[in-house]
């Protein structure tokens, strides 16, 4: 969920306008549309939007509307036009902006670069962090659940030794343990499912302010399903992986 959480915001920023390059006075149409091309074929972009002097005049008005005294001496001709610019990438960003600030016609290049790393370290440190943490409660379920299933067979083991006698199978003798695990996986899916959708819905009012401009709540109900069919299948193989450990290593004694 941390995962699907850090890549919707990063998402969010990645679409919307993330570079500004402003051009110079009197730079003619064909030189902006031969820009535009060049820098759509280098494949980086995924929106580019050109603001003329006119559109620019609407946005500064619109901007400081609450103080005419900003906005009664400003006419278009003062402002220059522009491209408003978002790359498919986070980390394309500081490419185009490069070349951006190498072109004669552009005067002046914003891109946001700060923000741009500090999200960018935030959200690989997450997705970093989420997978080793993945990782690390497998191997510790895998072993809890070994360790459990070992001590429940040797609970039964004078009526495994029994079976031995009559002639039952490995695989006849193992089943019930590996059910036993697959069990313990089936209901772990549910707990662990049922933790986080309650962690979330009371986490969601703090989490809704702190990202009021990022459209990711309220979150869709089937995530948790698909979340939930997820857990059921990793407790499952998990279970059932811990439980043919424990077994085959008894059976081999």
């Amino acid at each position: 969920m941390l995962s699907l959480g850090s890549g919707a915001v990063l998402n969010y920023f990645e679409s919307r306008p993330q570079i500004d390059a402003f051009f110079k006075d009197k730079v003619g149409q064909e030189q902006i549309d031969d820009l535009e091309k060049r820098l759509i074929d280098t494949g980086r972009i995924s929106k580019i939007k050109f603001i003329s002097k006119d559109e620019a005049l609407k946005i500064y008005k619109e901007r400081n509307k609450d103080d005419p005294s900003l906005t009664e001496l400003v006419t278009a001709e003062i402002l220059p036009p522009s491209f408003q610019i978002s790359t498919k990438a986070v980390t394309d960003q500081a490419t185009i902006a490069s070349t951006l600030e190498g072109e004669d016609i552009v005067d002046k290049v914003i891109f946001r670069e700060d923000l741009v790393k500090t999200l960018t370290s935030w959200t690989n440190a997450i997705r970093n962090g989420g997978l080793v943490m993945v990782i690390f409660l497998i191997i510790t379920s895998v072993l809890i659940t070994l360790i459990v299933i070992s001590l429940n067979i040797s609970l039964h083991k004078d009526e495994i030794e029994t079976m031995r006698l009559v002639g039952a199978t490995e695989g006849y003798i193992r089943t019930p343990f590996v059910l036993e695990g697959v069990f313990y996986g089936f209901i772990a899916a549910f707990f662990a499912t049922f933790v986080v959708w309650l962690g979330i819905y009371w986490l969601t009012p703090f989490l809704q302010k702190f990202l009021s401009d990022v459209p990711i709540f309220p979150i869709d109900q089937m995530i948790f399903v698909y979340l939930l069919l997820g857990e059921i299948t990793a407790g499952i193989v998990i279970g059932a992986l811990g439980s043919y450990i424990a077994t085959r290593k008894y059976l081999r004694v």
